[in-house]
């Protein structure tokens, strides 16, 4: 069969597909079905964080479905509950909500933070506000969200009630005082805005701001959560204390989950009724999550950091590489060469890598073995240093 034509032909034509068709993969090598090889890493944009075909978690999925794949949320089942009670505990969070995506996750904190604030304060609180460049999913709501002009051509009208601002604690104030605002939503690295981490200073004050006015801080954790940047929730390292943070990508392994996670403050802001997923706490995508998170340890956080460094050491010695943006295994590359081109030369030289605007974007799996990181480093290197 050919299945590019095929999918050309049937598949909705959303995205630019590079010209490989994967077949199979083991840990952070993937195969096609003539058996070319690739190491990858990009991780399917963050989400198999132990790779291709993981032992220990094929057989936690694997047991799972033989005995109970799917019930609906009218009725309490182990793994939902295990993985909530493990997710609050590891964050000291209260309460988890469900459901099968990241954009989806932040719809919920979205529906959530504007409840809250109902509750307690009456209609017409409503204003989130988010940063310029931010990317929150691709629903009507998450891209409203989302502060891109280009996420939001060709598809207004678009609901109503967010602000965008500068990553500056002076327009975050004053968009405070201009609007009746229930949220400051925002990702402490903005993934597809190019890899950019923001200030640690703005980040603390910024919470303070929410503090003193009851403004709730959400925290997109969808790209940078489960041990992505060398800590278990990026947030951790700027000293945060999320009201609500969302996750989703990697916490599955290479199902789709999601999660909104409630802190004390907003843990009964959604009641029987105000929301709900069909799929969401899905049996057997929480058995690959629970496997997943209890291998989140301190240990692995060592190494991504270790190997995150040779990383940056390597590449930013060439005098090609503008800069290296990001922390863990979450790097922006920014060269002389736009990303795109680099991403195609690594392709044929049989590395699978991402972008981010202009930039090459990283997402190994966590646990890559260094043989195969430094192997694939060198192919990157000498790619960058190959004159287009």
């Amino acid at each position: 069969m050919d299945i590019t034509n095929i999918d050309k032909q049937f598949v909705a034509n959303t995205y630019a597909r590079f010209p490989v068709q994967l077949w199979t993969g083991k840990g952070s090598e993937v195969f096609t079905k003539t058996n070319e090889r690739y190491i990858d890493l990009g991780t399917g944009i963050g989400v198999n964080v132990f790779g291709y075909a993981d032992a220990s978690w094929s057989e936690a999925v694997s047991t799972q479905i033989l005995k109970l794949q799917h019930t609906s949320n009218l009725y309490y089942t182990e793994p939902c509950a295990l993985l909530a009670k493990k997710i609050c505990e590891k964050t000291d969070m209260k309460k988890v909500f469900f459901c099968n995506s990241g954009a989806e996750a932040n719809e919920c904190a979205i529906k959530a933070a504007r409840r809250y604030s109902v509750l307690k304060y009456g209609e017409g609180r409503h204003t989130i506000i988010t940063l310029k460049n931010s990317f929150h999913g691709r629903t009507l709501a998450t891209l409203a969200a989302t502060g891109q002009d280009a996420f939001h051509d060709d598809f207004g009208p678009f609901p109503e009630g967010f602000v965008y601002v500068e990553a500056n604690l002076e327009s975050v104030q004053k968009a405070m005082d201009e609007n009746a605002c229930c949220a400051l939503m925002l990702e402490t690295i903005q993934g597809e805005g190019g890899v950019v981490p923001l200030d640690s200073d703005f980040l603390e004050k910024a919470q303070i701001l929410c503090r003193e006015r009851d403004i709730l801080l959400i925290i997109d954790e969808v790209q940078t959560g489960n041990g992505r940047t060398g800590d278990l929730y990026s947030y951790e390292y700027n000293g945060l204390k999320p009201d609500i943070f969302t996750t989703a990508k990697g916490l599955g392994g290479g199902l789709p989950i999601g999660a909104c996670v409630f802190g004390e403050k907003t843990e009964n802001a959604l009641g029987f009724g105000s929301h709900g997923s069909t799929f969401g706490g899905n049996s057997v995508c929480c058995a690959g999550a629970l496997n997943i998170f209890d291998r989140l340890t301190p240990e692995l956080f060592a190494e991504v950091k270790k190997k995150s460094e040779f990383i940056i050491s390597t590449l930013s010695a060439l005098p090609e590489v503008k800069s290296i943006t990001g922390r863990g295994f979450m790097l922006g590359i920014e060269c002389e060469r736009s990303g795109k081109e680099i991403a195609n030369a690594c392709l044929e030289k049989g590395v699978l890598v991402l972008t981010a605007k202009q930039k090459v974007r990283l997402l190994p799996a966590l646990n890559i073995p260094f043989d195969l990181l430094e192997e694939a480093i060198d192919v990157l290197k000498s790619v960058i240093q190959t004159k287009s």
